[in-house]
């Protein structure tokens, strides 16, 4: 009978260890969703921004922002991000300096965290 209760035990620990297994597993699955929801939606919005600076009219201005909306599955780098923006702006003639590129990504970036971790809170209500 010991060894039975023993083993009921051992049962019941490597059930509870799987759940918490799980458990991590689906959490880290759902940060890295919000992780890559924040730097799609930043990327659209620094792009939307560099639209209205280059004056895009609309059909333009939509591919624009789709093209930067995809490359959060490209993963390009911020740094990338800032520089196409900064060739675009060389390009078309629009006056700006790298600080001002950089606030507005910065913008972009703050904006993004709070409207995903706002969405991700109404979800879970």
């Amino acid at each position: 009978q010991h060894c039975f209760v023993r083993h009921g035990l051992r049962g019941n620990t490597m059930t509870t260890f799987d759940e918490r297994e799980r458990a991590f597993e689906n959490l880290f699955a759902h940060e890295e969703e919000l992780r890559f929801l924040a730097l799609s939606r930043r990327n659209q919005l620094f792009a939307r921004w560099a639209a209205e600076q280059l004056g895009l009219r609309p059909s333009d201005y939509h591919a624009f922002v789709r093209s930067f909306a995809e490359s959060a599955v490209r993963r390009e780098s911020e740094r990338a991000l800032i520089e196409r923006v900064r060739a675009d702006f060389a390009a078309e003639g629009v006056d700006t300096d790298e600080e001002r590129i950089q606030a507005a990504f910065a913008a972009a970036a703050a904006a993004a965290a709070r409207q995903i971790r706002t969405e991700a809170r109404l979800q879970a209500t």
